[in-house]
């Protein structure tokens, strides 16, 4: 779980009206649900919008285990006394902060349903275990994510959670977004960011080959940053793109005659 106050403006680049949305829902105190694939920049923008706001964030990575005490909080036993502990959902409240639960659908539908006081008119955190009742000041916002490519009846987020949220979606960028991305996280060259581009544009529109995820912006990020730090760049395409998105031998062999192709081997 990661807490911090945003200082530095963490890059990003927008697409549409994303900021504009985020800062009403915040200043009117909705809470909202970002929906889209992995790595196109859910949780960048976040981070974004935190130290734009000038706000403290408090980053949850959602997961099977994940119980409603490991939000709120609980006693821990030390020194010989026990003492109460805030979660990060806590401290957010309390901080009028920024609390994003990223990939929430992978948390138990039972621990979700600790949020729905909070992400209605109502605003406030029962601590049953304290007996507090906390208020959401006006600074805080719930956030959540998930990708909707992973849903189906098992892990779905529930309507009666959904529907306290105003949502956005998010997409794979134009080519041209795409392009800035890289140079403004990695300083790679024009031509190299051009080049990466084409590849992730050619993989995702491949038909015959069975991958669970296309592949990301945040991949291609880490590709050009291999490459700028001098490493070949069919080897890094291959580390940073086509390992991390399958174990099947074949597939890979597919998939890196489109680096082979794009960097003239």
């Amino acid at each position: 779980m990661d807490t911090r106050v945003n200082t530095d403006l963490p890059y990003y680049e927008a697409s549409g009206n994303e900021i504009e949305l985020f800062e009403h829902a915040w200043k009117n105190r909705l809470p909202l649900l970002i929906k889209g694939p992995t790595g196109v920049g859910k949780t960048r923008f976040v981070a974004h919008m935190a130290a734009r706001l000038k706000l403290p964030l408090h980053t949850v990575a959602c997961h099977d285990d994940l119980t409603a005490a490991d939000l709120v909080g609980r006693h821990l036993i030390g020194d010989g006394e026990t003492v109460w502990c805030d979660g990060p959902l806590t401290r957010a409240v309390r901080e009028g902060g920024i609390c994003y639960l990223d990939e929430v659908v992978e948390a138990r539908k039972d621990t979700t349903v600790v949020l729905h006081p909070l992400a209605d008119d109502r605003r406030v955190l029962p601590i049953d275990r304290t007996g507090e009742l906390l208020e959401a000041p006006p600074g805080f916002m719930l956030v959540i994510s998930y990708n909707p490519g992973y849903q189906n009846f098992l892990k779905g987020l529930k309507p009666s959670t959904r529907q306290r949220f105003v949502s956005m979606r998010f997409d794979f960028p134009s080519a041209e977004r795409e392009q800035k991305v890289l140079i403004g996280e990695t300083a790679c060259d024009p031509m190299l960011a051009t080049r990466l581009v084409n590849i992730g544009r050619s993989l995702r529109a491949l038909k015959d080959v069975d991958l669970e995820e296309v592949v990301s912006t945040r991949l291609l990020v880490y590709a050009a940053t291999l490459i700028r730090d001098g490493l070949d760049p069919v080897e890094s395409c291959r580390a940073a793109i086509v390992e991390s998105l399958t174990d099947d031998i074949e597939t890979a062999d597919a998939l890196m005659e489109v680096v082979n192709a794009t960097f003239g081997r």
